[in-house]
């Protein structure tokens, strides 16, 4: 078991199952991510059991159900700023930008940015 400087492992349990199957390596990265920025992180959604909600809702079940995925809270533009260009220089490849929330991934596939 990793131990995280900034997050514990049950920060990333499902809302609605509790199960957590988040990839160590992500919550390293995100770890990171965390230190360089140099503000707390509140994970507002990690890892999503396919029988969540939202996930059930979709065709195909998205990067938190495969434990690569954080929601992360954002006060204000100037932390949303600095999560994303942080986390586009650290290799994250998913990020999805919402007022109240950024979305972090480490997907596989090609790289995409989005708004909610």
């Amino acid at each position: 078991m990793s131990e995280f400087k900034y997050f514990k492992l049950e920060d990333f349990d499902c809302k609605e199952t509790q199960e957590n199957e988040m990839d160590t390596e992500f919550i390293e990265k995100l770890d990171q991510l965390r230190e360089i920025c140099g503000f707390p992180f509140y994970v507002t959604s990690g890892y999503r059991s396919v029988k969540h909600s939202s996930e059930a809702a979709k065709a195909v079940p998205g990067t938190h159900t495969q434990g690569i995925a954080a929601d992360i809270a954002v006060a204000g533009g100037v932390q949303r700023m600095t999560i994303i260009q942080n986390a586009l220089a650290l290799g994250f490849t998913g990020v999805g930008v919402a007022k109240g929330f950024v979305h972090v991934d480490t997907r596989e596939t090609t790289a995409v940015l989005w708004c909610y």
